[in-house]
């Protein structure tokens, strides 16, 4: 059973090594990103608040992330383990997110954390956008969503280090790669 989470900037590739390391470790992967938008198209009271957030390149506050994620991670299939992307983005969803598992007897047993330079997620993210059409990703967006990462996020990496779960993996370079650092990492942590 294995309970992780995959932290990294947008366009850093979280959502498609989460797929990957889920189909090879046998766990269900969790997007907060899909849960939000499948909220906003079903027009949930969560997903329209959410909507207006996601729209502007915010984050969706504390309370509407915390209350859709607690419901995700009710669901049966977690029960195996699970790989969370895109929570928690605050200390306050550290927090709240360590509650959710210690209800369950449970734990965190890895943090992986994808790095890749500001300018590389730029490029991939306009390009992203132009292929896939979504709203939330203009070069002004993109620029805010980095900045409120670096401001943000990065609080929740050092929490992480700091109880020794953090795994840091380089995300430049083939996908095959990519997964292939992240298992090593997954290892390198849960085998110490």
């Amino acid at each position: 059973m294995t309970r992780m989470l995959i932290v990294g900037p947008p366009g850093s590739g979280k959502g498609t090594q989460a797929e990957r390391i889920s189909d090879r470790l046998g766990i269900v992967a969790i997007s907060t990103g899909d849960i939000f938008r499948a909220n906003v198209k079903g027009e949930t009271a969560l997903g329209l608040e959410a909507k207006k957030y996601m729209d502007a390149g915010d984050y969706v506050p504390d309370s509407v992330t915390n209350k859709m994620v607690r419901d995700r991670l009710s669901h049966e299939d977690v029960r195996d383990g699970f790989l969370l992307d895109g929570y928690p983005r605050t200390s306050a969803q550290v927090d709240e997110l360590a509650d959710i598992l210690a209800a369950e007897g449970k734990q965190l047993d890895v943090v992986l954390q994808l790095t890749v330079e500001d300018e590389e997620l730029v490029t991939r993210l306009l390009g992203r956008a132009k292929e896939s059409g979504r709203s939330d990703d203009d070069e002004n967006v993109i620029r805010h969503r980095l900045d409120l990462y670096h401001t943000q996020t990065e609080i929740v990496v050092t929490r992480y280090a700091e109880q020794g779960i953090l795994a840091k993996v380089d995300g430049l370079g083939a996908i095959n790669e990519v997964t292939d650092r992240i298992m090593a990492a997954i290892d390198g942590v849960i085998g110490s």
